[in-house]
């Protein structure tokens, strides 16, 4: 069955301002390791009939440097707010098994770390914010060049992404990470942001 879902999107890595795998998977990090944070909030959306509209899903993932070298290594945490059926169905699409972006993605990834059900405060208003339990909050600002007088933020076009191909250019104002036996930080460090549509 089809599914379809409409939301925001933000992004946090350990890579700086702004991440070259963002620009292209295969540019290769800025450091060994890129570390990084994807969370999305779903608006509105359902998945083979089951509305999963309100929900957000946050994906952690640890990958080498190159990241189509593959071997990544990615936890998925789901809001607890979902039904057991509507976390299943939110688990099929952002693991790849029901197509769409994430299914692009799969092949790159060599270890599942795991799937859970955590509280997730997700907002999402120029600054993005996601707070997961007591343990992993995150805080990017979107980047409005110096001498932009409208007050739009930089923006790059035209990239391979699974949440979109326009991103917005962000920075953390705040990043601590705890889940799937990975701690880290990427304060100060990229992030990026943009309105997600995905159907399949």
């Amino acid at each position: 069955m089809a599914w379809n879902l409409d939301g925001t999107y933000f992004e946090n890595c350990s890579c700086e301002v702004l991440c070259p795998c963002t620009v292209s998977l295969d540019l290769g990090a800025d450091y060994d390791r890129c570390r990084v944070v994807l969370a999305f909030h779903v608006d509105s959306g359902e998945v083979e009939g089951v509305d999963v509209s309100g929900l957000s899903v946050v994906v952690v993932a640890d990958t080498p440097k190159v990241m189509t070298e593959g071997n990544w290594r990615m936890g998925l945490l789901i809001d607890d707010d979902a039904t057991d059926e509507q976390a299943e169905k939110l688990g099929a699409v952002f693991g790849g098994q029901l197509g769409g972006p994430m299914e692009g993605l799969a092949p790159l990834i060599g270890e599942i770390l795991g799937s859970e059900r955590a509280p997730i405060d997700y907002s999402d208003n120029g600054t993005h914010r996601v707070k997961i339990g007591d343990a992993t909050e995150i805080e990017v600002q979107d980047v409005v060049p110096f001498g932009v007088e409208s007050g739009q933020p930089a923006q790059i076009t035209g990239v391979f992404h699974p949440a979109n191909s326009t991103l917005t250019v962000a920075k953390a104002r705040k990043s601590r990470v705890s889940a799937f036996g990975l701690e880290f930080s990427n304060e100060g460090k990229s992030g990026a942001s943009a309105p997600f549509s995905w159907s399949a």
